[in-house]
């Protein structure tokens, strides 16, 4: 196997270019319509703010040691741990990230085809088509979702091909400002709407009562999930990181990204969720419980899009599922990128070769879960549900007790001029340690229903 090096495998052109690619990342469909609809469910602020505090207590810590074990090694995920240790099992952590990134991209390919078809079924809808706007609304629809999957996919390889800087740096830098942009003109224009009063006092108002310790796991689950840890996408992104960066600065800088655009798509789907109800739009189920989050997106938001004037539901509609599509191509771009990664390094193929196979493979099994969309919920608790949280349980344990904060300190000392003496050197591993990991295996173990068996035993 030929050696790779930094300067052939690419690297940031800047700062803010890793800092949008790694925040694109991050940002994904989860924060657009999950986030809002796990606030919405379970007690407003309160789990704002529970998510806001498990985003800078456990993942950032995290997100720390993925970037300084991809920056010291120059590697992909499972290269990475092999330089850092002779044992043959720390690789598997590595190639258990690879895999989780290429099942989520998987069925996430599919979810992404979705929000890009109601572009098109909101502009049939209102220039009279609606037949055919129905049949680009249909989920279920196999041959319509394989294609637009196919349509996803090559959007994804085509930006991979790029590279680092030339691909992934330059996209991101047009998506990410651009889909801020969207979000901030759509929360203005909601804003100003009947109903929309009552979604904001529902996002900002804390009813603490509500605070629990599902709520507490759920707004982990949704922190860790949103900052794309685990899945070796930012051991990835890590990799092309210069020496002279400061990786606590920039993990900082993501992390507020992240939870930044959290916070405004709630400000946009909390008030047009309400403004759903003044339109006569039902949000809750006959139990009066909040609609699951697929179809408050894809039936109840183009319904009161459909209830609006022509101009302003062809204007709102084709904005809102363009921004859903940006989102999504942010997150596939990492998560191709990882695999990708994996095949250049440790088996000296090139980029372009690599990202057609990689991407091509991962379609066949996207066009399968076209067919069957039932199988989104089983892979999604696998490898999302179950997979990230035990690929970052497991990089906390490498890092805290295999490689060492000592050998991490050194890596982030290059680019932390004032490390020695500052608070982050003296909190940082207290949390990579004890906290983070702790905090991490009981919501795996929640996850997979381990709690509520010995609870009920005893």
């Amino acid at each position: 196997m030929a050696e790779t090096t930094s300067a052939t495998r690419g690297n940031w052109n800047s700062k803010m270019g890793f800092i949008l690619a790694a925040a694109g990342s991050a940002v994904g469909l989860g924060n657009i319509w999950r986030f809002p609809t796990e606030v919405a469910s379970n007690g407003g602020g309160a789990f704002l703010l529970i998510y806001l505090l498990c985003c800078f207590a456990i993942g950032f810590p995290v997100m720390v040691a993925e970037l300084s074990i991809g920056r010291k090694t120059n590697r992909n995920p499972v290269g990475a741990f092999k330089a850092l240790s002779s044992n043959k099992f720390y690789p598997l952590i590595g190639f258990w990230g690879v895999l989780c990134g290429v099942m989520i991209l998987s069925f996430y390919t599919v979810v992404a085809g979705w929000t890009f078809s109601y572009v098109f079924e909101e502009i049939l809808f209102f220039t009279g088509f609606t037949e055919w706007a129905a049949l680009f609304a249909d989920v279920s629809h196999g041959v319509k979702n394989a294609i637009f999957s196919v349509l996803f996919m090559g959007a994804t390889v085509s930006i991979i091909l790029g590279g680092v800087s030339d691909g992934i740096e330059r996209a991101t830098k047009f998506l990410m400002p651009v889909l801020i942009g969207i979000l901030l003109i759509m929360i203005g224009y909601v804003a100003f709407q009947p109903g929309a009063e009552v979604g904001f006092a529902e996002y900002l108002k804390p009813d603490f009562s509500m605070i629990s310790a599902p709520l507490v796991f759920s707004a982990m689950g949704q922190a860790f999930f949103s900052l794309s840890l685990g899945m070796g996408a930012l051991i990835t992104y890590g990799s092309y990181l210069s020496k002279k960066e400061n990786i606590p600065e920039a993990a900082a800088y993501v992390t507020l990204a992240d939870v930044g655009i959290a916070f405004l798509a709630g400000l946009l789907i909390m008030p047009a969720m309400y403004m759903a109800e003044s339109f006569g739009v039902n949000i809750f189920n006959d139990s009066g419980e909040l609609l699951a989050s697929t179809d408050l997106i894809f039936q109840v938001l183009p319904a009161l899009f459909h209830s609006l004037s022509t101009t302003a539901g062809l204007i709102f509609g084709t904005s809102f599922f363009l921004l859903l599509s940006m989102a999504a191509l942010t997150s596939t771009i990492s998560l191709l990128e990882v695999p990708t990664s994996y095949v250049i390094d440790e088996f000296n193929v090139q980029r372009k070769k690599a990202a057609t196979l990689i991407g091509g493979g991962i379609l066949i099994i996207s066009l399968i879960i076209s067919f069957d969309i039932s199988l989104i919920n089983s892979i999604d608790f696998i490898f999302s549900t179950v997979g990230l949280p035990l690929g970052g349980f497991l990089i906390c344990y490498f890092l805290g007790y295999v490689w060492k904060v000592e050998n991490v300190f050194k890596e982030l000392e290059q680019g932390y001029q004032g490390l020695h003496t500052s608070l982050f050197k003296t909190i940082w591993p207290i949390f990579i340690k004890y906290i983070a990991p702790l905090a991490i295996l009981y919501n795996l173990l929640e996850a997979i229903g381990f709690i509520t068996y010995i609870q009920e035993l005893f």
